[in-house]
């Protein structure tokens, strides 16, 4: 598999790739290429409906030359926690925030989400993500508020009373939970239209179906986001007369 950057021919390719329609898997399969790699450079780069290969090429040829041009690490600035390579990690999580956009998420909340996946942490105020992501306070508010309406993180306070944002494996057993109760509610609904449309009508059929397919789907998500976290978040109960 190629390594290295993509050259502006890679990028015409992907843009022919995106305006047939192709999937990006089925991008980076004749280019050789991570799916990773085709999704992050079409988002960082206008996104589907917006892709152009000359002006991604240009704006990859402009981020490299900043990044040459900056300036270096101040001496007594702390490095990066366990070895950690800072270009990696940017790397990373650019890829992450990509993917996360991807299921359609907005990018600010996206870059939110991702701050606090990849805190060892796993918590941050609202200063830290701040001067973390160079944003706005406000920019910052409205993100929160988002991912706390899909329960996607949780406020609690410190021994210093500071509001943090937290993101653990709880936040999203209680999304998948959360998202179960909508289906649910959206399968009731449903469901109270076959009166309203008459018993054995098409439409009447059409939404007992949709009632019927979104009840098992809801069942499901309940059932295996109980059993996962059984499964991986229970700690093992050990006994008095445990041995290693």
């Amino acid at each position: 598999m190629p390594g290295g950057r993509l050259t502006q021919q890679e990028r015409q390719q992907i843009a022919l790739g995106v305006a047939d329609g192709l999937a990006y898997a089925e991008i980076a399969r004749r280019l050789d290429r991570p799916t990773s790699t085709i999704t992050r450079e079409v988002m960082r780069n206008g996104g589907p409906t917006a892709y152009r290969a000359d002006l991604a090429h240009r704006a990859t040829e402009r981020r490299a030359h900043r990044r040459r041009q900056s300036t270096p690490r101040a001496p007594g600035t702390p490095e990066l926690p366990h070895g950690r390579d800072p270009e990696a990690v940017r790397e990373y999580e650019e890829t992450f925030t990509t993917v996360l956009m991807q299921t359609g998420a907005p990018k600010m909340m996206s870059r939110v989400l991702t701050c606090l996946y990849t805190s060892d942490t796993g918590s941050m105020t609202a200063a830290e993500l701040v001067q973390r992501l160079q944003v706005s306070p406000a920019s910052i508010s409205k993100a929160i508020s988002f991912l706390e309406s899909q329960d996607l993180i949780r406020r609690e306070r410190d021994e210093r009373r500071r509001e943090r944002y937290v993101a653990d494996n709880d936040v999203w057993y209680q999304s998948m939970i959360g998202s179960a109760r909508g289906t649910t509610q959206l399968a009731e609904t449903a469901r109270q239209g076959v009166s309203v449309l008459g018993p054995g009508t098409p439409a009447a059929v059409r939404l007992e179906n949709i009632a019927r397919f979104l009840d098992f789907v809801s069942e499901s998500i309940i059932r295996a986001a109980d059993q996962a976290r059984d499964v991986l978040y229970t700690q093992p109960e050990t006994t008095p007369d445990a041995t290693d």
